[in-house]
């Protein structure tokens, strides 16, 4: 068997991103950023329907004091530093962060969707 039941999906999603804490983090490809003025946000979703949830809120990045280059990627790990990367993805738009600038996940923007 290959698919996943509703049931299962919606499991795994609580699971794996409701019952525990998990952090936001940005990416410049492959590699997360990594200055000064940069970390994960913690960040809630919603409860699951259809195998699929979203943040529950904005998520609000530090105003970066450095250049953080072109975010191209967005990630979900299980710890605020270190721990597991749990989801991947390309951001749906490659934002430029300079010195002065702040990254923005508006409320219900972030879908995690398992297929």
């Amino acid at each position: 068997m290959n698919h996943m039941s509703v049931y299962l999906k919606n499991k795994v999603l609580t699971d794996n991103l409701r019952t525990t804490p998990v952090y936001v983090a940005l990416f410049n490809n492959d590699v997360e950023v990594a200055q000064p003025s940069y970390a994960r946000q913690a960040i809630k979703f919603v409860l699951p329907t259809d195998g699929q949830t979203s943040n529950n809120a904005d998520v609000f990045f530090p105003i970066a004091t450095e250049s953080w280059g072109e975010i191209t990627h967005i990630g979900i790990f299980d710890s605020l530093t270190g721990g597991n990367l749990l989801f991947k993805s390309p951001a749906e738009f490659v934002k430029t962060i300079d010195v002065s600038s702040q990254y923005k996940i508006p409320k219900n923007y972030l879908i995690i969707r398992l297929r």
